[in-house]
Order: C-alpha cells, then structure tokens, then sequence
C-alpha cells in the first residue's frame, strides 16, 4: 500500500477497560435490536464474524473470516481520511475503520465514525456478496468522479445506500406473509436511536429508490434522517454499481436539487402502516 494510504496500527492491546465497556454496552443495545429491524443479510453477516459484548475485535481476526468470504480487509485508520484515500482503499476491497471508540457520554451521537460505527455498522454487509462487489465498483466510481468534479453527486448515492439504506423484505405477519421496511445501512444499524426511527417512525419520508432522485438530494449530517431511499431488493445494488453514470451526470447538470424534506409526485412512498410493515407504494401530490 502507498505511504500515504493514512493506515496504522490497530494497537489492540491499547484499548482500556472502559473502552472495552462502552463497545459492550453498544454491541448489546444493537444485537439486541437489530434482528427485528435489519435485514437478513446483515443479521447473518454480524453472527457470522468473530463479533461479541467481551471485547473490541481484532481487526486481524475479522480478517480471518472476511477475507476467505468476499476479498475483504479491515485496516485501522485515525479518523476520518481524505476523499481519494477513502476511494482507493474501497478500490482494493480495503474498509478504512477508525481504531478509536467514542466516550460513554457519546453513546448516541458522534461526529466522527469510530470503530463501532465503522466495524459494527458496516463489515456484516461486506460479508454478503453484493453489498462487497457494490463498495468496491462504488470506491473506483469515486475516484473518477473526483477527477470529473462530480464527488458531490456521487456522495449521496453512498450516504443513501451504504449509510442510510432501506430495503424491502418479505417476513411473516398478521395477515400472513407481508413486505417490511428493513435496514442495512450502517449510519443506522451503529445508532440505536435511528434503528427504531428509520422503520418505525410515521416521521421521516421512505422513497423508492430512483438513482438520479438519490443523487438530486442533499441530506442532513447533524440530525436523524428526514428521508430514506428503499430498495426493493439488495441485488439492485450491483446493477447500480454497473451503470454508466456518464449521462446521469450530463442530466445533472441542470435542473432542481432537492431537500430532504421534498416529496414529488413522481415519488414511490412507501405508506406507514403498524409496527414497520410497509402496506403501500403509493405516490403522493409535491
């Protein structure tokens, strides 16, 4: 890897007994959630890696499990990495994850993505095939669209899938097999609060997935979502990532950008009904 890739040392052995604490704390609130709210890809990826309350992973143990299943490596970085960093090691089928963990007075908020967000959050996706070969073709995406000023863009896509991702399943239900809002996105699968808000809150609007509506939509840093993007099925992550976005791009040059709080006729809005079923696709009047 260049020298300048931002890598370091995960230190293991560093992390402090209150460090180890607060991951126990986090781990549990979310394994405890998620199996009624994630998808099963995520549920099966998290129970599939060496992850447990006990402890902080080894990042050379997750590796172990990630590698012989999609090509996937884990490496610690301090923080936060410059863009084309981040693009080249996703390139590579590397997951740059911070080696820090947030304080016990940051349970539910931190600015900055630590090794819970970064390794609870994320790696159980990167076990499944299509969400890997999906970061990959998204990280060489990235780096061209760096060259071609068009990161912006293209940053939405990530932050409403990879991040902030819904996606339809079907699970048993009152009146039989029904259609569910599920989660796998990582922003929300580390954060116990939005877990239960994404699918089960009247709140926010949940949208039908449409590339160039994502990639015409700002969203919010500093709040829990006023908008989530769904998918009908994780398969069409691949087909995503295959796309030329060449003419997306030419098309996004002129024309409206779009609130999170916007919804447009042409929407697909997925209707709240009890607990996190979806019982309608319906489009509604902007």
């Amino acid at each position: 890897m260049a020298v300048n890739d931002y890598t370091i040392p995960q230190h293991w052995a560093h992390y402090s007994a209150t460090d180890h604490a607060v991951w126990k704390t986090l781990f549990e609130r979310q394994t405890a959630l998620l199996p009624q709210l994630a998808c099963r890809e995520f549920v099966e990826g998290m129970r599939a890696l060496p992850l447990s309350a006990e402890a902080i992973p080894d990042f050379a143990a997750l590796n172990e499990v990630l590698m012989p299943r999609t090509g996937w490596q884990v490496v610690a970085v301090p923080g936060l990495v410059p863009d084309e960093v981040f693009f080249n090691h996703l390139a590579n089928r590397r997951f740059p994850s911070g080696n820090f963990i947030r304080r016990a007075d940051q349970l539910d908020y931190l600015q900055e993505p630590d090794v819970f967000h970064d390794v609870f959050g994320h790696v159980p996706m990167l076990m499944h095939p299509v969400m890997a070969d999906f970061i990959q073709l998204y990280g060489e995406a990235g780096l061209r669209a760096q060259r071609i000023g068009k990161l912006t863009e293209l940053a939405r896509v990530y932050w409403y899938t990879v991040e902030f991702g819904l996606v339809t399943e079907l699970v048993p239900g009152e009146a039989g097999i029904q259609e569910a809002l599920r989660i796998y996105g990582a922003g929300i699968a580390s954060s116990f609060t939005e877990s239960g808000f994404a699918v089960q809150s009247p709140s926010p609007h949940r949208i039908g997935f449409d590339l160039e509506r994502v990639m015409r939509t700002r969203y919010r840093i500093d709040d829990f979502q006023e908008c989530y993007f769904v998918l009908d099925s994780l398969d069409d992550l691949l087909a995503l990532a295959r796309i030329d976005f060449d003419p997306v791009y030419e098309r996004l040059n002129s024309g409206p950008t779009y609130t999170p709080a916007d919804v447009l006729a042409t929407d697909r809005v997925f209707q709240q009904g009890d607990g996190s079923y979806a019982r309608s696709r319906l489009p509604v009047a902007a």
